[in-house]
Order: C-alpha cells, then sequence, then structure tokens
C-alpha cells in the first residue's frame, strides 16, 4: 500500500518539493532527500463552469456514480490487439468500438481527449512548442497551457462534481523537468498527479512525481546495471512503476465514500526516443525483459499470438504501391505526391512489429491487475492516442496520416450499466470527455465538440453517430520526440482535413503548409472492397455521389473551425457527425 496521500490541490500552494533518487535494484544507496524550491503551483487564470446539474436535470446523486479507471496506451495500432489477451477479456465483458483518435500524433490527440474538443479548439497542433510563424507556441504542453486547456480539462470538472482524481503516466509532450531546475506547474484537476517525465520513452531511467507524508516529491529511479538480473530490472521498468502507482490509487481509494476516477498513460507501446538505449543493443521498442527473446522463449513473449506467428502479412496493405495515392487535383489531374520515399522493408516491419507486440505485453498485465483490483462499480476503459504504420501504404514506419493504420486505434469499455457487444456507432476520442461527464452526472460543458457514449453503450442497437473528422497540421519546424527513428516521415505528410464515413474517407490534402496559400489535393479511398486505403478514387465516376457528399461535411466541418477555445460548440456543427 502507498504512503498516505492528500489531494494535490491542499498541497501545491504550501508544500516543499524534495527529490528522492530510488536504489533500486542495484545495489547504490538513495541520496538525501533534497528541497529544491517551493513546490510549482498553476500559471494563468482558471476559470472553470461551477459544477451543473445532473445529466438528465437533476442533482448529482451520490452513490450512483461509478468509479473510472482509463488505460490511454501509446502508439498502439489495433495490429497489436489480437496479442493483448486481457484486451480480450475485457471485451467479453464490455463494449467494442469503431474508434478514432481526432489526429494521429500523441500530444494532439492526447489534449483533444482530456477537453473534448477537436485541434483548432484546443490550439495544441504539434507536439512541440515551437511554431514557425513564432505567434505562441504551436502545441506540446505550452500550448495547452498557454490557450486554457487547463480550465478545460475533463478531470476539473470531474473533481469539482466530488471525485477524485489521480493520473499516472505519461502526460504531455514537452511537460518535462531536468534535475536541478523547478517542476513545471502541477495541472490543476488532479488529487493524485504521478506523472513520469520523459526519458522514460527508453524504459528505464527517468524521474516521476508522487506526493508521499504530505510532500510533493521527485523520483529519479537509476538505470539498474547491466548485469543486474532480469527481475531486478523489470522492478523498475517504466511499464511496471506507472502499474505500481496504479494500483496504490485504485486500493488507497477503495472504500471511499466518493468515486474516482484514474488515468493511466502507459509509455508502451512507443519505441525509444534517444539514440542509445539503457543499455547496449537495445530493441527500437524495449520491452520488459520478462517478455524479451531467450528469457520467455526462443521468440518471446507476444501474448496470445506466438511471435513466430507475427509477420508483414498481418499488416493491411503491407505490399501497397504508393504511385496510386497520389493526391488529386480538384479537376482530377495528379497534384504533388507527397509519399515519395521507398516503403518500410517487409523484413523490418516483421521486427518490428513484433518487437511491439512484446511491449505491449506489460499494458496487457497492467489492465489484468487492475481488472483484478477493481471493483464492480468502476467502468474500466482501454483505449490508444494513435495507431502506428509499420509500411503499409508504402509508408516507412510512425503515424500522422488519415489512413486506418494510424487513426483507427482500440475502444473497449466494461463496467456497470454497458450492454457486451460491438458497437455501429463510428466515435472519436473527443466523445470520452462528455462521456466521463455524463457518468459523473454533470451536463457536458457546452465547448465539448464530442458527443457523450453512454446511449451507445447502454443500447448495443444504438446506431447513430456515421462521421468522424480528423485535423492534422504538419510540423514544419520539425522538434519531434520521434524524428530519430522515423526519418522525417512527419515532416513529409501535409497538413490536412479529413472525413470518414462507414465506407470511405475523404482527404483534403495542403500540399505546401510552409507557403501562404494553400496547394490543395484530394484523396478518397472506398473501404467496400478492403478495410484499407488501396487506390485513390477521387476522380472515379462510381463515387461521384459519396465524394460529394463527403466534401460537403468536409467543407460544414472546416467553416466550424471558426469556434475556439471555450466558445459554445454550436448545434450545427455537433450535428454533422449524424447524416440520418
Amino acid at each position: 500500500m502507498a504512503a498516505a496521500r492528500r489531494p494535490l490541490a491542499a498541497l501545491v500552494a504550501a508544500l516543499c518539493v524534495s527529490v528522492v533518487a530510488l536504489a533500486g535494484c542495484t545495489g547504490g544507496e538513495p541520496e538525501a532527500e533534497r528541497t529544491v524550491g517551493p513546490a510549482p503551483t498553476p500559471t494563468g487564470t482558471l476559470t472553470p463552469e461551477p459544477p451543473q446539474e445532473g445529466a438528465k436535470g437533476g442533482p448529482v446523486l451520490k452513490g450512483t456514480r461509478p468509479n473510472v479507471v482509463m488505460v490511454l496506451m501509446d502508439d498502439a495500432s489495433m495490429d497489436l490487439v489480437p496479442t493483448m489477451a486481457t484486451a480480450a477479456e475485457l471485451a467479453e465483458r464490455g463494449a467494442t468500438l469503431d474508434h478514432f483518435a481526432v489526429d494521429s500524433l500523441c500530444c494532439v490527440s492526447r489534449a483533444s481527449l482530456m477537453t473534448g474538443q477537436f485541434p483548432h479548439q484546443t490550439g495544441v497542433l504539434t507536439n512541440s512548442a515551437k511554431s514557425a510563424s513564432g505567434e505562441g507556441p504551436a502545441g506540446g504542453w505550452a500550448a495547452y497551457r498557454d490557450y486554457g486547456n487547463d480550465a478545460r480539462t475533463v478531470s476539473l470538472r470531474l473533481q469539482e462534481s466530488g471525485y477524485t482524481t489521480g493520473f499516472v503516466g505519461k502526460y504531455l509532450n514537452e511537460y518535462e523537468y531536468d534535475p536541478g531546475d523547478e517542476l513545471p506547474p502541477v495541472p490543476p484537476g488532479w488529487d493524485q498527479f504521478n506523472v513520469l517525465f520523459g526519458s522514460a520513452y527508453d524504459g528505464w531511467g527517468f524521474d516521476s512525481v508522487d506526493i508521499v507524508d504530505g510532500q510533493v516529491v521527485v523520483r529519479h529511479h537509476p538505470t539498474p546495471a547491466a548485469s543486474a538480473s532480469v527481475r531486478e530490472k523489470d522492478a523498475v521498468y517504466a511499464g511496471q512503476v506507472i502499474e505500481d502507482y496504479a494500483i496504490d490509487f485504485i486500493e488507497d481509494h477503495a472504500d471511499a465514500d466518493d468515486p474516482y476516477f484514474l488515468q493511466v498513460n502507459p509509455y508502451a507501446p512507443h519505441n525509444r526516443t534517444n539514440p542509445q538505449g539503457a543499455w547496449a543493443d537495445e530493441p527500437l521498442f524495449p520491452a520488459a525483459f520478462r517478455d524479451r527473446p531467450g528469457v520467455a522463449g526462443r521468440g518471446g513473449n507476444c501474448g496470445a499470438v506466438s511471435c513466430g506467428q507475427l509477420s508483414a502479412k498481418d499488416l493491411p496493405g503491407i505490399d501497397d504501391d504508393a504511385a496510386d495515392n497520389v493526391p488529386l487535383k480538384a479537376d482530377g489531374s495528379p497534384a504533388r505526391g507527397w509519399n515519395d520515399r521507398p516503403p518500410l522493408r517487409r523484413k523490418v516491419a516483421t521486427e518490428r512489429l513484433r518487437e511491439r507486440a512484446r511491449m505491449v505485453q506489460s499494458v496487457d498485465r497492467t489492465l489484468k491487475r487492475i481488472m483484478e483490483t477493481v471493483d464492480d462499480d468502476t467502468v474500466v476503459i482501454l483505449t490508444s492516442d494513435n495507431g502506428f504504420h509499420l509500411g503499409q501504404n508504402g509508408l516507412r514506419m510512425g503515424k500522422g496520416t488519415a489512413y486506418d493504420t494510424d487513426v483507427r486505434v482500440p475502444l473497449i469499455v466494461a463496467g456497470p450499466g454497458i450492454a457486451p457487444g460491438q458497437r455501429a456507432d463510428l466515435t472519436s476520442n473527443i466523445d470520452l470527455a462528455p462521456t466521463l461527464e455524463e457518468w459523473a452526472g454533470l451536463r457536458p460543458a457546452p465547448y465539448r465538440a464530442g458527443t457523450s457514449l453512454l446511449p451507445t453503450l447502454r443500447d448495443p442497437q444504438r446506431d447513430r453517430l456515421d462521421l468522424v473528422f480528423f485535423d492534422h497540421t504538419t510540423d514544419t519546424v520539425g522538434d519531434d520526440p520521434d524524428l530519430a527513428f522515423t526519418g522525417g516521415e512527419l515532416q513529409r505528410i501535409p497538413t490536412y482535413l479529413a472525413v470518414r464515413s462507414r465506407t470511405g474517407l475523404l482527404i483534403r490534402d495542403d500540399l505546401d503548409p510552409r507557403a501562404p496559400g494553400q496547394e490543395i489535393g484530394w484523396e478518397f479511398y472506398s473501404y467496400a472492397d478492403v478495410p484499407w486505403e488501396r487506390r485513390n478514387a477521387y476522380a472515379d465516376p462510381e463515387h461521384a455521389a459519396e465524394v460529394a457528399d463527403l466534401t460537403a461535411a468536409l467543407e460544414a466541418f472546416d467553416d466550424c473551425r471558426r469556434i475556439t477555445r471555450g466558445e459554445r460548440w454550436p448545434q450545427e456543427c455537433r450535428t454533422l457527425r449524424s447524416t440520418r
């Protein structure tokens, strides 16, 4: 059980910040606790709305609101789901949804998930604060903070309505701490905040934040010696530290009168970001040692699927020729093709797929332990910030496109009142914030662009959401944590708006985002024959009616992009996703 804890809101204004180096399993002695300055406090003026009445107009009723634990994976693509045995168990108990990320980019997607808003509303457009225009931060934590998103974070509304809120794991890009410097401001809305800073991408050798005995503490988790045992190394693996924090929170609040909301953000299965890993010959996707080849059998542990059975053939679209995916102008003539590099080789795609499958097993174990620890009044959610491509559609390795590989992500929800089974609605990660609010007995805040999924979760026959929209901005500055291994893939993918229906995908590319104007190219893909983007059929007469309908929807969505920050999301924009 964790040490006694008190809410952050009552501590940040008065407590000191201490730094503790954990000896881990290397035999070293922990450093003495040292004061590095006053505890940080949130910057800016927060103007959250007061708690509202229940979703149906009545008061919030104590004892009727479920606990919620949401596990948000990092870059977990759909091809990994079959390897996760516990995810399959969760799916048997609950609802599985056709779910999409509003942008296939970590920080942008997470900002939208936490606020229920599109990127143009949050102002978080990229992973980095650096802006080509120099007019305010373009993305990262700085944009999230500066554009008032702290006040619109759903956890803040839950907290104000009586929920105890906890956060564990990866937060937002560029929310960082360097030893010797002051901590960044603790974000509002969290009673317990156990962030693991960005060095946790590599699996070992990172810092985390905790509250112990009434103090905000930075813990250093050093990298064990190369000679340390598998058990010793895995005990301080980022995934294990995240799991331990999460279980501590659940156990601490299991018998409390107030419900709780816990967001658990593993770093897996994201690749490491430093050219050199924790030790020599580290895989690009650093799994726990217990899952690696030679420890968990010859091929390692890929969960419900033998690692030897996983290969590039499990990646739909792996052999697609990028030549037939070139954007077209409005008149049907070819525009500039942006995917102009050789695709990832099949052998490498197979190797990376197996590495990612091994790495995601740590998340599956965390999910299992969560399911074993929570009670029957708890909703458990499994999802991801975005997907990931490994050579499909003639691409290399990475994310950022509007293609199925990158934007379709798992969403499995189980708990009280949720009927098991697949749902027909097309859902977006901006839908999770209003869903959480309705679980808490609140009317969703008027600036949320998402739609509550409670009716869909309760009734498998409910079918109302037909479209999802995507909004992606190219990082022209090039300061992204993935650049070391993706070869500039993100910088090649153009800025775009896109809309997806049940049968097709329409993309409007800005093929020269560095220029003042726009060089527009169009892509349309039909999913009638294959569930991936085989050929750009924008100019095909047989798809003219569908292209026209999706173009009208995209133009209407583009007009809605005038609504930003805390402005009310108008009804005409809200109904765009339902065509019936």
